[in-house]
């Protein structure tokens, strides 16, 4: 149990880091980028925590 939430941190945390760089990003490419980046990596963080906590997903 504590691998996983030790990955559902590393997850929320990478989604973090993905969001500070799309806000500095200057390229609107790059922004989109790592906007795309940061919601699929929170989504994926979610569904983590529903299948940990029993709930379908």
């Amino acid at each position: 149990m504590k691998d996983n939430q030790a990955s559902l941190e590393k997850l929320r945390k990478v989604a973090t880091e993905a969001a500070l760089i799309r806000d500095v990003a200057t390229d609107t490419a790059k922004r989109e980028i790592f906007n795309r980046l940061q919601d699929h990596l929170n989504r994926l963080a979610d569904e983590v925590e529903r299948a940990m906590s029993g709930q379908a997903v």
